[in-house]
């Protein structure tokens, strides 16, 4: 169990995907998306859903990540954040808001 105050620690926000590439020097079938999180500017994103999206897929959608998440070295690239999905063992489905909104919208 995690305290409320813990949870709220956690800033989640809206972010558009504006380049994805793929990212050959990791282990398993990885991208590196580029994000706009509008005030927060832009950020690079290192994430395992290859298998379940291709670039055409992604390129211009919203999705929510984390963005106070500590930034991680994967595969040579710094990945600052972390995007939001669900997985049920056999696939990934990212979370993405239900109406258009601008990125950097905050999730409450």
């Amino acid at each position: 169990m995690v305290t409320f105050n813990e949870f709220a620690a956690i800033e989640l926000r809206v972010a558009k995907i504006v380049d994805v590439e793929d990212l050959t020097a990791a282990r398993k079938p990885m991208y590196k998306l580029k994000l706009d999180v509008g005030e927060l500017g832009e950020r690079i994103l290192v994430a395992g859903i290859k298998p379940w999206y291709t670039k055409e897929e992604l390129m211009g959608r919203l999705i929510i990540i984390i963005v106070n998440l500590e930034p991680k070295n994967i595969a040579g690239e710094v990945s600052q954040g972390m995007l939001l999905a669900a997985d049920d063992g056999e696939r990934a489905v990212l979370l993405q808001p239900d109406k258009d909104i601008l990125p950097g919208s905050r999730i409450r």
